[in-house]
């Protein structure tokens, strides 16, 4: 499952930067004391851009925070039972975002001959031949203020040996679909990218069962 995304300093992320600072949410997560994640890897519980539809229905970029606040932080879930969902239903009806990244990580899971799993290689993944990765999610309000879950699905062949899920991504050409209200989630999903590039991260030794993978969960 998706638990950790990067953002990078292109023009088209920093575009949609510079619309969530103008954003009337900034000023009321900011009265918290809280902190954006504009660049880098992002993590469960940071504050970043995610695009939703304005009152108009017209696609927008809201300050929004990672997960829902449950008996544990809920980071992803499962399209195919989101509508059927009481945490999930109203959002994948009525409250649909995208999240825009530069690419997402996975943690390789592994089963030895013993039936044990264990974690291993850390992942970057985009889709093939694209500029932005647009990873499809629902949202809701807490206390006045947005939080988002991203949407996981059944893998691509090309990564199934990395994990048995995946986010749920679309091309860009197709999320303007995905915010509308009136919309049917449901049409969409055969649509959705599963050809994926991907690299070992280099960048870091992290093991996804040392980074709160018990208050990280999907539903």
């Amino acid at each position: 499952m998706c638990t950790r995304y990067w953002m990078d300093a292109s023009p088209d992320l920093r575009e949609i930067v510079e619309e969530m600072y103008r954003s009337p949410l900034v000023k009321r997560w900011e009265k918290d004391g809280s902190g954006f994640v504009t660049e880098g890897e992002v993590r469960p519980a940071d504050i970043v851009p995610v695009l939703a539809p304005d009152r108009s229905g017209k696609p927008a970029v809201y300050p929004m925070k990672w997960g829902f606040t449950g008996r544990s932080l809920l980071l992803n879930a499962r399209v195919e039972t989101a509508a059927e969902k009481p945490t999930f239903r109203t959002a994948w009806r009525r409250n649909r975002c995208i999240v825009p990244a530069a690419w997402y990580f996975e943690w390789e899971h592994i089963t030895g001959s013993d039936g044990r799993k264990r974690t291993g290689e850390k992942y970057r993944i985009r889709p093939k031949n694209a500029g932005l990765t647009w990873l499809c999610g629902l949202y809701r309000i807490e206390e006045g203020r947005p939080v988002f879950v991203v949407l996981t699905r059944e893998p691509g062949e090309g990564i199934r040996f990395i994990h048995d899920r995946m986010p749920l991504i679309l091309p860009k050409e197709r999320t303007g679909e995905w915010l509308r209200p009136e919309s049917r989630p449901e049409d969409l999903l055969a649509g959705a990218l599963t050809d994926m590039a991907w690299e070992k991260d280099a960048g870091t030794d992290e093991k996804w069962s040392e980074v709160g993978s018990g208050k990280a969960i999907t539903e």
